[in-house]
């Protein structure tokens, strides 16, 4: 197996079993250095400073930017935050442009994951393993890649991957949870039938559209050919090779032109997906338990769940790595700064703040994890504790995704067929590779 996908299969997988394990204790409180971690606040002497941190719009409910927070962090230490906020299917060219012409902002909130493969993180990056809030640090592969902590967090948390769902309309309508593809067509029907949009797509977002391949394909590869992704990133196996994968893309467009979808979907955007869900508007999305979470900050008495994208029968569900990471660039402008602010976040008393406002899993030993949401607890019961999850497919790509997910959008537009997306992504997925200088490229 490729080295750098070992590694970064290592975090998701050391991710996952630490929600398990500190979801069932006591927060993960385990001896060790139990400093704060203050960093130097000026304490509002001297002239104030403005530091940016660019963060996509679709991560506008990040724990990070609460105003609240900003403003706490204004006060103590006459640094303010400014915000750039990315439309969301931007975000990724916009900070590879800003990274190559060194217009660099001075944090950058990004998933671990892809920041390896999107933003070249070993060059770009800052290590943070001798800052004062490391040594706290419970679960430090969940922050890591190549041996050092490249990100911030103070949750362990994976993002799971499904269909989220309105449990009240289910329950209404007297729905069972699907368990194959078959069995959600006649969801979505009987869904339909009551008035209320099946499924949203906000696929104007590109990267949305892959939600439900991204599942489907990892959950086939671990079933049934557990060798491809080794074989696919030493250029031994090409993704048009699985038939199966055809039939998934397949099954994601079917639900659209069954009438089972927004009309527009390449039209409407996942900022919209909140509001839509506390209207009422629609009965569920294939996204991950980040929506939920949204959700419950607006309307907490909404119940959403996720069960996992019913591809084939007893498929597993999804869980992606852990995102929403704080990043600090060589170049930043105000380095000090940029690593005071991170130090402000860490300190026992707001880190506390975060994590129970969040419903997180602590990554700080001196921390303590709240009694998890109940959409939380089930999916730690349901899907983590038994082992029924798979890795998305994020976990193994070392390249950027973004042509990919365009070429899903194009799918939408009517303009290619799912083979058709294959054979193109394996054409630039081949380049891409060669770019990098992957071995058998």
């Amino acid at each position: 197996m490729n080295k750098q996908m070992k590694k970064m299969s290592t975090v998701v997988l050391v991710g996952l079993l630490s929600v398990s394990l500190a979801a069932c204790g006591s927060g993960g409180s385990k001896a060790g250095n139990t400093a704060e971690g203050g960093g130097s606040n000026g304490g509002g002497a001297g002239e104030k400073v403005t530091i940016e941190l660019a963060i996509s719009k679709s991560s506008q409910d990040s724990a990070f930017i609460q105003q609240d927070l900003l403003d706490e962090f204004e006060q103590k230490s006459n640094i303010k935050v400014n915000l750039q906020l990315i439309p969301a299917e931007q975000t990724t060219t916009v900070l590879q442009t800003k990274l190559a012409v060194e217009e660099t902002p001075d944090i950058i909130q990004y998933n671990l994951a892809s920041a390896t493969t999107d933003l070249n993180l070993e060059r770009n990056f800052e290590i943070l393993d001798n800052e004062p809030w490391a040594s706290r640090i419970v679960n430090k592969d969940v922050l890591s890649a190549y041996g050092h902590i490249y990100s911030f967090h103070v949750s362990q948390d994976t993002g799971m991957q499904g269909v989220v769902y309105n449990k009240q309309i289910f329950e209404d309508l007297g729905l069972s949870i699907p368990n194959n593809f078959e069995e959600f067509l006649q969801v979505c029907e009987k869904i339909k039938a009551s008035g209320v949009t099946p499924v949203f797509m906000p696929y104007k977002d590109a990267w949305a559209a892959n939600v439900w391949p991204a599942a489907a394909f990892a959950d086939f590869v671990a079933k049934s050919d557990p060798t491809f992704f080794d074989e696919l990133n030493s250029n031994k196996r090409k993704w048009s090779d699985i038939p199966e994968f055809k039939t998934f893309l397949q099954q994601q467009y079917d639900v659209y032109k069954k009438g089972y979808t927004n009309a527009d979907v390449l039209s409407d955007s996942y900022d919209m997906a909140v509001g839509k869900f506390l209207n009422k508007e629609v009965a569920m999305m294939f996204m991950g338990d980040w929506l939920i979470e949204g959700v419950a900050q607006q309307d907490p008495n909404m119940k959403l769940g996720v069960f996992p994208i019913p591809s084939v029968e007893g498929a597993k569900l999804g869980a992606s790595p852990l995102g929403g990471q704080l990043f600090i660039p060589k170049k930043a402008k105000h380095l000090k700064e940029a690593k005071e602010f991170l130090n402000f976040l860490a300190t026992k008393e707001v880190a506390q703040k975060i994590v129970d406002a969040k419903g997180y899993v602590s990554n700080f030993s001196d921390v303590t994890t709240p009694e998890l949401p109940e959409y939380k607890q089930e999916i730690v019961d349901k899907y983590i504790t038994p082992k029924n999850t798979v890795l998305t497919t994020d976990a193994y790509m070392l390249v950027d995704r973004s042509e990919l997910y365009r070429l899903l959008q194009d799918q939408f537009a009517g303009g290619l067929t799912p083979e058709d997306v294959l054979k193109a992504w394996d054409e630039k997925f081949s380049q891409l590779m060669k770019d990098k200088e992957i071995a058998g490229f």
